[in-house]
């Protein structure tokens, strides 16, 4: 859980980070940041296996692609989704990743959700409806469909990595990070030009934030059921508008700090029950289960 959060209130930074990009569109922010990612996981790679890092990387074999091709769909979809309905209406659909996790990791996992995680689910879920609800309309449908394959996509990508987490699944991040780099390229070709700036925040975005909250979540996902692992990154949601609201005076809507509030609410007591289960297991003797 504290990888979790940690990689949550990492990737949250994000918006904050967008906002101060100048002049780049979508498909070359994606680009650098892809770089980035890239990059950044090779030396984690290189650093936690030295010689053996090649070896581990192939190691992934067909899960670890469909994992990295899962990622880069969701991403992909989640840019489609907010250029073409508004961001509140994207925001609503990420909100069911949690859920689609749950119904296929109970499906392909065989994974029980605790009571007191579906209650949690079920709180997070109503704050980001709260968070949104002012700006939820109509939208575009093409928008609203890609948001709900960028929630289905991202379920995939996590059920795929808490079910083989016996193999080393960070190379899985650089095979999306390619499959981005050359969409990108074939989008954007000759027109990749921005200024140095927007290419620092960019590998700012891709390299330190992407990357910190991508291995947070591989390393994650050994420990936690899959649900809760997608329970916990709704801290982003209520998050993001925190930041850009406290350095570049971006004043959130009453909803949103309302919303946000039952989100890292619902979140923070479902951590607390747990460290509190589990210091009881501890005082008799038991084993805290992984």
């Amino acid at each position: 859980m504290g990888l979790m959060i940690v990689s949550s209130v990492g990737i949250s930074f994000g918006g904050l980070v967008i906002r101060a990009i100048e002049t780049a569109d979508v498909w070359q922010i994606n680009f650098y940041r892809s770089i980035a990612l890239v990059v950044v996981v090779a030396l984690i790679m290189s650093l936690r296996h030295g010689r053996a890092a090649m070896t581990r990387t192939r190691g992934i074999g067909r899960p670890g692609l469909l994992a990295g091709v899962m990622l880069a769909g969701a991403g992909i979809c989640f840019l489609q989704s907010i250029t073409n309905t508004t961001v509140a209406n994207t925001l609503f659909m990420l909100s069911a990743i949690p859920f689609f996790t749950a119904a296929l990791a109970r499906v392909f996992l065989g994974e029980r959700l605790m009571r007191t995680t579906v209650m949690a689910m079920c709180a997070a879920a109503v704050g980001i409806v709260v968070m949104v609800s002012g700006g939820i309309g109509a939208g575009s449908l093409y928008g609203n469909m890609m948001g709900l394959l960028t929630a289905f996509c991202f379920s995939c990508y996590t059920i795929i990595v808490r079910h083989h987490r016996g193999i080393e699944m960070l190379p899985a991040l650089m095979v999306s990070g390619c499959a981005i780099i050359v969409i990108s390229l074939v989008l954007r070709w000759g027109d990749l030009a921005i200024p140095l700036g927007d290419i620092l925040y960019c590998f700012l975005l891709g390299g330190i934030l992407s990357g910190l909250a991508n291995s947070l979540f591989i390393a994650a996902s050994k420990h936690l059921a899959a649900a809760e692992l997608t329970l916990f990154m709704l801290l982003e949601f209520a998050l993001g508008p925190v930041w850009v609201w406290l350095f570049i005076a971006e004043t959130p809507t009453r909803a949103t700090i309302a919303g946000g509030a039952i989100v890292i609410g619902s979140v923070a007591i479902r951590a607390g029950l747990e460290l509190t289960s589990n210091r009881k297991r501890r005082k008799a003797g038991i084993q805290p289960p992984l």
